[in-house]
């Protein structure tokens, strides 16, 4: 259901057991989508199986020889003066 945003302001705790029991409310602003409200499960679930920023950087390929060589190379000087 969509929701203009001040009747979802005024009934919130009506959108909440909407999300609840109904699904996902969507919140507008001027006509246009502007927010989503889930209940706890359903971002719960949405969440489950994905991986934290953490994770997906870890999980990259190494660096091959020639990768760590021009990173190695690399200015130790900062790109950028610095004023303090």
């Amino acid at each position: 259901m969509d929701w203009p945003l001040q009747d979802a302001k005024n009934q919130f705790s009506k959108v909440l057991q909407k999300a609840r029991n109904e699904g996902p409310q969507t919140v507008t602003l001027r006509g246009e989508r502007a927010a989503v409200i889930l209940s706890a499960e359903d971002y719960d679930t949405l969440l489950a199986g994905k991986p934290s920023l953490a994770d997906d950087l870890l999980s990259r390929p190494a660096w091959d020889d020639e990768m760590a060589d021009a990173v190695s190379k690399r200015s130790k000087a900062p790109s950028r003066d610095v004023l303090f």
